[in-house]
């Protein structure tokens, strides 16, 4: 495997590397994922609009990168902390927080998707796949998008943010209930059908931890007294 620019962020399935100024490496681990069909997806929203990362064409040939399409993904560094990082900092509260991921999920899904009668969908925007930039929220981490309903979309996000809510060992947990709320607030797109779906998917999510699976049943039941669904 060819040598990499530095290494500046890292998350469950993916790491960073600095290439220049301009763009970044993102590789995946462990054969995880299809960086190809992920940059294909954000470059297909971007088309509308939509906030995301510029992705360098052909992707992968670079002195920093393998040849490697499933692998590496080549995009356009940006600069900004992630939703999260910037409500710890005390620059965004709670409820503007989930505010912006309501706007930002409206918005997607008013991008065609890319087979008849369906909308793309992200399928995980929570607080730290959001970066605040100087020109506005951008959305990253592509990996898990899907043509699909909305409503999955909308139940995902919720129940990524229940969770937390939900775990008293979580510092943040009391302004995920708030963010939480704020998403669900009218026009929300979720259904009963998109929140049991996105139950089960996280409960076969293989990056969950455990407890994080533990807390699944409790964080239904709070998205579903928000949402005011039986």
């Amino acid at each position: 495997m060819p040598d990499t620019g530095k290494l500046i962020g890292s998350g469950r399935t993916a790491d960073v590397y600095e290439i220049d100024e301009a763009w970044v490496l993102r590789r995946n681990r462990e054969d995880w994922g299809d960086a190809a069909a992920e940059g294909a997806v954000m470059e297909h929203v971007r088309a509308y609009g939509y906030p995301v990362p510029r992705v360098r064409p052909g992707g992968a040939p670079t002195p920093h990168t393998s040849r490697t399409s499933r692998t590496d993904l080549v995009m356009e560094r940006l600069t900004g902390p992630t939703m999260l990082e910037a409500f710890v900092a005390g620059a965004i509260d709670a409820r503007e927080a989930g505010g912006v991921l309501a706007s930002l999920l409206r918005q997607l899904h008013a991008v065609p998707g890319r087979h008849p009668g369906t909308r793309v969908l992200h399928l995980d925007l929570h607080p730290e796949n959001v970066l605040l930039t100087p020109d506005g929220p951008r959305v990253i981490d592509w990996g898990t998008a899907e043509d699909g309903d909305p409503g999955l979309d909308w139940g995902l996000s919720a129940v990524i943010l229940a969770q937390v809510a939900v775990d008293d060992a979580q510092p943040v947990a009391d302004p995920a209930r708030a963010m939480l709320v704020s998403l669900l607030a009218d026009p929300s797109g979720l259904t009963g059908e998109g929140l049991a779906e996105a139950r089960r998917r996280r409960a076969a999510n293989p990056t969950m931890t455990a407890r994080e699976v533990e807390l699944l049943g409790v964080a239904e039941e709070l998205v579903r007294s928000v949402a005011l669904l039986p």
